[in-house]
């Protein structure tokens, strides 16, 4: 799933866009613009059932190439995405084509064929505890207290997620590891994709990223489509998993970052898990064991822990600016 790895750096450092001021909404009363902070975690959270139901007409290198280039196509129909970026950009967009896209995406529709729809969802709920650890080994930064305690709350909740795949067969728990290793990728392609937005905008560098993500799929993925069959259901799923998840939510939340709070613009990363959950188990039937269920709500608490963390770190960082830049009065 192309989850908004780029989501805290992306609230902040949007081109073009600034935050106009505090609260839920910095558009008073603009009750549809919070609304809209919530239609990327509902299509991240419904990618995962996508991923499922397009198994059952290609193979997982199959889903894996059609959804990156569905979006591809998709994002390039809007003039944002296509903004020049610097030459010098390209080699770790190359390496976030890799890491955002190329290894994870490819991970997932493998790992489905053995794990549920609706575990492989709560186990992307730890994405946020994967960032974090992956800055602070970049920086060789010792975190603070309360994020070290979120990062704990994080494990745990990963752990209980895992733990039943333990009592299953090797292939299930191959999976449920894979899928982790995933998450460790979007913690790489986090901390590259910061710096390049900041730079170029992020929807000129996922387009970018999503271009060379084709062409490293392709040698696999494009003989895969030969066995494609249709089936509606599956062809629309594949559809929403390309043009909604690859494309249209990056388009979202370009377009809220900047216009709402940190608060609002997280809600997809709570989102996610819980949605994916509930669509496993009501369109697909999915029996999730009560210690998974446990392990996603301590997840999302542990990236509750960690968005409370971050803030209060901005509001030293903005106190300490603001007392700096007062003019120093020498005594007579």
């Amino acid at each position: 799933m192309v989850r908004s790895v780029w989501l805290n750096d992306t609230i902040k450092n949007n081109s073009g866009i600034r935050n106009r001021g505090p609260g839920i909404l910095s558009s008073m009363g603009d009750k549809r613009l919070l609304g809209l902070t919530f239609v990327p975690g509902l299509i991240w959270g419904a990618s995962f059932l996508f991923i499922a139901n397009g198994l059952e007409i290609l193979p997982p290198e199959g889903v894996t190439f059609a959804r990156i280039l569905l979006g591809f196509v998709a994002l390039g129909l809007f003039p944002a995405a296509r903004r020049p970026v610097p030459r010098g950009d390209w080699v770790p967009i190359a390496g976030l084509a890799v890491t955002w896209f190329a290894f994870p995406l490819s991970v997932f529709p493998f790992a489905e064929q053995h794990v549920s729809s609706a575990l492989t969802g709560l186990l992307n709920g730890g994405t946020p505890i994967f960032v974090v650890m992956v800055s602070s080994l970049l920086s060789r930064s010792v975190p603070s207290k309360p994020v070290l305690v979120a990062l704990a709350v994080g494990l745990l909740g990963l752990g209980l997620i895992a733990a039943p795949s333990l009592a299953q067969g090797s292939s299930e728990l191959d999976s449920t590891l894979a899928i982790l290793a995933a998450l460790a990728s979007y913690g790489v392609a986090a901390n590259l994709a910061g710096p390049l937005q900041r730079r170029s905008g992020a929807l000129p560098v996922i387009w970018r990223a999503l271009g060379i993500a084709v062409l490293l799929t392709a040698p696999f993925g494009a003989p895969a489509m030969l066995r494609f069959h249709w089936q509606t259901g599956p062809v629309l799923s594949m559809l929403a998993l390309g043009v909604l998840g690859t494309a249209l939510a990056n388009v979202v939340m370009a377009y809220i970052a900047g216009r709402v709070s940190a608060s609002a613009a997280s809600a997809p990363i709570f989102l996610i898990p819980v949605v994916s959950v509930i669509l496993g188990i009501a369109v697909r039937g999915e029996w999730v064991p009560a210690t998974s269920l446990l392990g996603g709500a301590v997840c999302v608490l542990a990236a509750l822990l960690l968005a409370q963390a971050r803030a209060r770190s901005a509001e030293v960082s903005a106190a300490e600016v603001i007392r700096n830049a007062r003019p120093q009065v020498k005594a007579s």
